[in-house]
Formats: structure tokens, C-alpha cells, sequence
């Protein structure tokens, strides 16, 4: 009942197949004998300092200055494969394109406020309570014009690429605060002219 059963002739056959292939394997080897490892050890070594330090490190500078060419390159032609991460992907293009077609209040808001700190000079009284009172409205008209921009580009994303993901309306938004000519990767549309 639980002793060993008779191997059908054919079962026989597979396994002498089986451990003739293995011998032969055995014997063939793998034409080399496995290296110490030792050996293997010291084949992956490689010096912390490099022998000659001033020429590495003059190296090492010049693969970071042409990394930094390429990379401001890019940013002038908005080359997306040398684009710093946080602005690559069709998405961030878009959003790029929408911001710049528009226009903001927000990228006015640093030069209102170098005019308010220079009207703020003067001593008149009137002038700068105005000076003050228009600050504040040019704010809340700043703040009303970007959750204006952060709704319609939710809505222009979820419609071209689903849900947005985390970060591209605050992309969007500090992007619309930046002068038109100051933004890096710098506009590639006029304005007026928004992405399909």
C-alpha cells in the first residue's frame, strides 16, 4: 500500500534523459573556473580619491557647468528633456501655457508695490492713506484674479488629464504672481493665445 511503485517504462526513460543531460553538463563545465572572491573583490574596487584630484574635480565641474548649460538652455526653448523635474510632463505645459496666455493681476503686484513704497515717502497724510487703501484693494483683487485661475485650470486639467495632481494649481498660481519676463522656462505663447 505505501511502498514504492513500479516506474512505467516511459517515466524511466525521462529521468536517464534527465541526469544524462546533467553529467554532460558536468562534464562540459563552464569553461572557467569560478574566480576567489577575493579576486571578484578586488576587480570592483575602485579608489574614494581619485589619484589625480586637481583633474577630477576640474571633470567633475565641467560635467556640472554643461548639466547647467543644457538645463538654462532649456528653459529659454522649453526643452523637455533637460528640464528641471518640477517642470516636466504635458501637464506642467499646459499649465504653463494657460498662465502665460492670460493676463494677471498678480504679476503686477511687485511693481505696485515698488511705486507704494516710494508714494509712502511722502509726509502728506492723504497720500498715504490713498497710497495704503490701494495696496489693500490691488491684494484682494491679486487674491480674487488667483482663485479665479486655480478654478478654471482645475477645470481645464480634470478635463485634458483627469484629476489634477498635487501641486499643479499651486504651480499655476505662483507662476501667475511672477513678471511675464522673469518666469523661467520662459513663455512660449502670446497672450491670448491658449492651449487647446
Amino acid at each position: 500500500m505505501f511502498g514504492r511503485k513500479e516506474k512505467t517504462p516511459a517515466a524511466q526513460e525521462v529521468v536517464d534523459s534527465a541526469s544524462h543531460t546533467q553529467e554532460a553538463l558536468r562534464a562540459q563545465g563552464k569553461g572557467a573556473p569560478t574566480p576567489k572572491r577575493s579576486v571578484q573583490e578586488a576587480a570592483r574596487k575602485r579608489p574614494l580619491v581619485p589619484n589625480d584630484r586637481k583633474a577630477a574635480r576640474e571633470q567633475s565641474r565641467s560635467s556640472v557647468r554643461d548639466e547647467r548649460a543644457k538645463m538654462r538652455q532649456a528653459l529659454d526653448t522649453d526643452d523637455e528633456k533637460y528640464l528641471p523635474l518640477r517642470d516636466k510632463g504635458p501637464s506642467r505645459r499646459y499649465i504653463r501655457q494657460f498662465v502665460d496666455a492670460r493676463v494677471n493681476v498678480g504679476e503686477f503686484l511687485m511693481i505696485a508695490a515698488l511705486v507704494f513704497v516710494i508714494l509712502s515717502f511722502f509726509q502728506s497724510l492723504a497720500v498715504q492713506s490713498a497710497v495704503l487703501m490701494a495696496f489693500w484693494v490691488l491684494i484682494v483683487a491679486v487674491i480674487v484674479d488667483c482663485i479665479l485661475l486655480r478654478r478654471s485650470l482645475k477645470k481645464k486639467l480634470t478635463g485634458k488629464f483627469g484629476a489634477p495632481n498635487q501641486g499643479d494649481l499651486w504651480y499655476g498660481v505662483t507662476r501667475a504672481l511672477q513678471l511675464r519676463r522673469l518666469r523661467l522656462p520662459k513663455p512660449q505663447v502670446r497672450r491670448g493665445q491658449y492651449p487647446v
